[in-house]
């Protein structure tokens, strides 16, 4: 069981569960790839909160991934797979033949003691094999994809994500993103095959406000709350009705377009992504 619900001694445990990191085999991180994390608390260059509710929380150290996996042809084996602090995914150590250690994204099923590789050229399309996806079978689920060749990996890292390759064609392969997004990326940009793994990180349950504090969440207020020019929804009756709801910037909260016009990009989008609240999201 990789969820834990606790019983209801108290108002905070009551209906709070815990993840327990089943697939977490190695306790302590390892120390060359480790780096110091500055909090920003939610402010910008100048020093000006841009972002409320932040500050606080546990002291972190940043662990170095290796998004772009371009250590070529040399067989890399599992270490161990670790909690990592910054993300809500798990991260594997491995060891490559050369000596030479490097975290990467750990995929759902991945163990310690598997071997995993990185090519340019067709390899085994095994779960945690990273190559070009125009060596990738249709049909597979796919993670830490470029958007980009050379790039990095930017899209599906979070726990539990994976998009699915559909249809090569020409240039361009098509995937199918978690959020429905339809989309197409170069056959040069690569690829990581299998799911992110530790998906039960979305089934938990804060439980109180304490936890999130210890995740450096500090209380919100609500902006129907706030003074006329504090905040979009501030001043006047207690209901605020005819607008969208947003944040303190005007940025649209539920549903609305956060995507800049006029990317070159935008060719490459079939279908935009669906929105939870308001359906298929007009282009």
């Amino acid at each position: 069981m990789a969820i834990r619900v606790y019983k209801k001694t108290t108002n905070g445990r009551r209906n709070a569960s815990v993840n327990l990191h089943a697939e977490v085999t190695k306790k302590s991180p390892e120390k060359s790839l480790l780096a110091p994390l500055v909090r920003n608390s939610g402010r910008n260059v100048q020093g000006k909160i841009t972002i409320l509710g932040r500050g606080g929380g546990h002291k972190r150290r940043y662990r170095k991934i290796d998004f772009r996996r371009n250590k070529d042809g040399i067989a890399a084996l599992v270490v161990g797979i670790e909690y990592d602090p910054n993300r809500s995914a798990h991260i594997a150590l491995l060891k490559y033949a050369d000596g030479e250690l490097r975290y990467i994204i750990a995929p759902k099923g991945l163990k310690a003691g598997e071997t995993l590789i990185s090519s340019p050229d067709p390899i085994d399309p095994k779960v945690g094999n990273s190559m070009p996806i125009k060596h990738i079978p249709t049909g597979l689920a796919l993670h830490n994809i470029e958007m980009e060749a050379g790039a990095g990996g930017r899209l599906c890292r979070g726990a539990g994500m994976y998009a699915r390759l559909t249809n090569k064609e020409g240039r361009w392969a098509t995937i199918v993103l978690p959020s429905g997004e339809i989309r197409q990326v170069s056959m040069e940009c690569r690829a990581t095959v299998g799911e992110v793994g530790n998906p039960d990180h979305a089934n938990v349950v804060i439980g109180k406000a304490g936890r999130n504090r210890w995740k450096g969440r500090r209380p919100t207020t609500r902006g129907i709350a706030m003074s006329h020019h504090t905040h979009p929804h501030g001043g006047g009756s207690v209901s605020k009705g005819g607008r969208e709801p947003s944040n303190a910037s005007g940025t649209f909260a539920k549903g609305g377009r956060t995507r800049r016009y006029g990317k070159s990009s935008d060719s490459r989008i079939i279908r935009r992504r669906r929105s939870k609240r308001y359906g298929q999201l007009k282009l």
